[in-house]
């Protein structure tokens, strides 16, 4: 696959609208197999790590390796949960050749991206994947936060990404919890009060952000504490809206370093 003509050349389909996240399609179950084989594993080599992690005996009555040992696999694969699909990809990941992991990394992100498939392999582990926008949002969060030092910032992000990425239920409220303790790291540093909250903050700063759009900012606090912290029953936060405060909070902390770093 790493020589093949569209990739030699460039080539490659846009990226679908993500539609899938708490499954495993049929034609993905296939393709994991098909992958590893061409990443060095045989039926044989790849039996153990599929059962190993589906937590399943491999059949002392199957040898050859075609058609019967690769039918197991196979067969276990399609029968298994969804979200067993995924740990069977981290665990292949950690047990092929280290020089071709980063080469299998590659191939399954690029059939996610191709399939709608909401998740993504980053070293190793499957995590939450939102839209082109939204990566790129979380991605410069990032790196603006740690140039900055702003490491506590920078790992609350993650932790909001850990927690949508849980499987098979991802954890909405800690994500919404996590997402704005990032928020509030940067605005605290920036203002340099270490134990006001994010609404007194944004109260007691006038200029930190622009006006109307502080007004936004403290509702979507005022909504993040209210699900995330404060939760009524009854109102429960959706996936969306946990990653809609994600990519809100991402997008303003790098908006709130930059500016301050220009003064």
């Amino acid at each position: 696959m790493e020589d093949s003509f569209s990739r030699r050349h460039g080539y490659h389909p846009e990226e679908k609208e993500i539609k899938v996240r708490n499954d495993a399609p049929y034609d993905l179950r296939g393709v994991i197999v098909d992958i590893a084989y061409g990443k060095g594993f045989s039926p044989k080599t790849l039996r153990p790590v599929v059962c190993r992690a589906l937590l399943k005996r491999p059949d002392p009555n199957n040898w050859s390796e075609y058609p019967n040992i690769d039918e197991e696999i196979r067969n276990l694969l399609d029968d298994c949960e969804w979200y067993k699909v995924y740990d069977v990809i981290e665990e292949i990941y950690h047990s092929a050749y280290p020089a071709q992991t980063q080469s299998f990394e590659t191939d399954i992100n690029a059939f996610f991206r191709e399939e709608g498939i909401g998740w993504q392999l980053i070293s190793g582990k499957i995590e939450v994947r939102g839209e082109e926008g939204f990566e790129v949002g979380l991605k410069k969060a990032h790196q603006t936060l740690d140039q900055s030092g702003l490491q506590t910032g920078s790992k609350e992000i993650h932790e909001a990404i850990l927690d949508l990425s849980r499987r098979p239920s991802p954890d909405i409220t800690g994500a919404i919890q996590h997402s704005m303790a990032a928020l509030e790291c940067v605005a605290r540093e920036i203002s340099g009060d270490q134990r006001a909250t994010l609404g007194e903050i944004l109260k007691r700063f006038q200029g930190l952000v622009p006006k109307p759009l502080d007004k936004s900012i403290e509702k979507a606090w005022g909504f993040a504490s209210e699900m995330g912290r404060h939760l009524r029953e009854g109102r429960a936060p959706s996936f969306e809206e946990a990653e809609l405060i994600l990519g809100l909070c991402a997008t303003i902390s790098t908006y709130l370093v930059k500016k301050h770093n220009q003064h």
